[in-house]
């Protein structure tokens, strides 16, 4: 299996780029902004840093999944919380649209979208200072669900943190705007999920927990 990592060098990116190096038959394509980021990858097995250009056209995507004979598609990327509303749009809007029409250009089918808690839940965008970030999310979710014939997954993991991760967590918790889950189950839970087609067209919001994610999956 050849995965596609898109926003490989952020913290997510890179626990999953790890997560699924370690896995047989498994070879990761880990795409990032600039070639300066290669040396960072040098001592992983089964990977091969990709320059990876979100503001480019989905033509060009495509072709560099057609090159490496990509199977399934991560999009793990971000603006970053230092910029601003227009970048957002630019990212984790136009870039993520682009790059699920790259998908389909490749002839790839298998898609996994790491979104965001709330992206689906109007009444959090308002009382949070990421309006625009939400937004985008959003409709870059909708986009996935309703105008793309990819298999999709759509993950929306709680505010993220650096902890360990132990490979439990809980699905949909009612207080989940009170929850925190680890980058590291995140990243396990992305590898898991990429092994599970009873995942397909299927969104998981989720936090750190106390069942493993074979079980709540």
């Amino acid at each position: 299996m050849n995965t596609f990592v898109i926003g490989a060098h952020g913290k997510v990116g890179k626990l999953l780029v790890q997560e699924l190096s370690q896995k047989d038959n498994e070879h990761v394509f880990a795409g990032l902004r600039n070639a300066s980021q290669f040396s960072e990858y040098d001592n992983m097995t089964n990977v091969t840093p990709v320059t990876f250009d979100l503001t480019a056209q989905a033509d060009d995507m495509a072709d560099i999944f057609k090159d490496n004979a990509i199977d399934s598609v991560v999009f793990s990327a971000g603006s970053g919380g230092n910029t601003g509303d227009d970048q957002t749009l630019v990212i984790d809007l136009d870039g993520a649209i682009k790059s699920m029409l790259a998908t389909q250009k490749a002839q790839i089918k298998r898609y996994v979208m790491v979104s965001s808690m709330g992206s689906d839940d109007r009444s959090v965008w308002d009382k949070s200072n990421l309006h625009g970030y939400f937004i985008a999310k959003h409709y870059a979710d909708e986009y996935l669900t309703h105008n793309t014939d990819l298999d999709y997954t759509i993950l929306r993991p709680a505010t993220l943190s650096d902890t360990a991760g132990n490979g439990k967590v809980e699905l949909n918790p009612s207080d989940l705007y009170n929850r925190k889950v680890s980058r590291q189950n995140v990243a396990k839970f992305i590898s898991a999920v990429l092994e599970d087609n009873g995942t397909i067209n299927k969104e998981y919001a989720f936090s750190d927990g106390d069942k493993t994610i074979s079980d709540v999956l």
